[in-house]
């Protein structure tokens, strides 16, 4: 019997459950279809894979931005904030923005952390650096205690 070379994410005992080693496109679509969901946990993969798909669409609607507004010149010129060339990522930054706040708090529950950790991203410079250790520190399994306290 063949082997295939990929293993299947490995899910956590309860089906909404973190989702550990989730690929790229298994991570984005429970991203939006926990669109609002700010309790239980998310895994690291979870995150950093929604993360890094939501900021290269971002990079993409910039490059069309850049291209209908015909150069560098222009593109800088363009601050309209719902002009024809910035809409579509104005559009896009409204659309992940509570779903990447949801798998952002669910990652610190993760980690054993209260959502409203993300707050520190608010502070100038060391806030960022603070709270993308804590985003990419390990798995503490308390936090499924804590977490299935929280749900009785």
């Amino acid at each position: 019997m063949a082997h295939s070379a990929m293993t299947a994410p490995r899910i956590s005992a309860a089906a909404d459950g973190p989702i550990y080693g989730a690929n790229p496109q298994t991570a984005f679509i429970r991203g939006w279809k926990k669109y609002a969901v700010f309790s239980g946990r998310a895994s690291r993969s979870e995150y950093w894979w929604w993360t890094l798909i939501a900021i290269l669409v971002s990079l993409a609607l910039e490059v069309v931005h850049y291209a209908l507004a015909g150069g560098s010149a222009a593109y800088l010129n363009d601050t309209a904030f719902l002009s024809t060339g910035t809409l579509p990522a104005t559009l896009w930054a409204l659309a992940i923005l509570i779903p990447s706040l949801a798998v952002g708090a669910r990652r610190l529950h993760d980690t054993y952390r209260s959502g409203w950790w993300l707050l520190i991203g608010l502070v100038p410079l060391v806030g960022w650096v603070i709270l993308v250790v804590l985003l990419a520190a390990a798995t503490v399994p308390a936090g499924r205690r804590s977490v299935a306290a929280s749900s009785r």
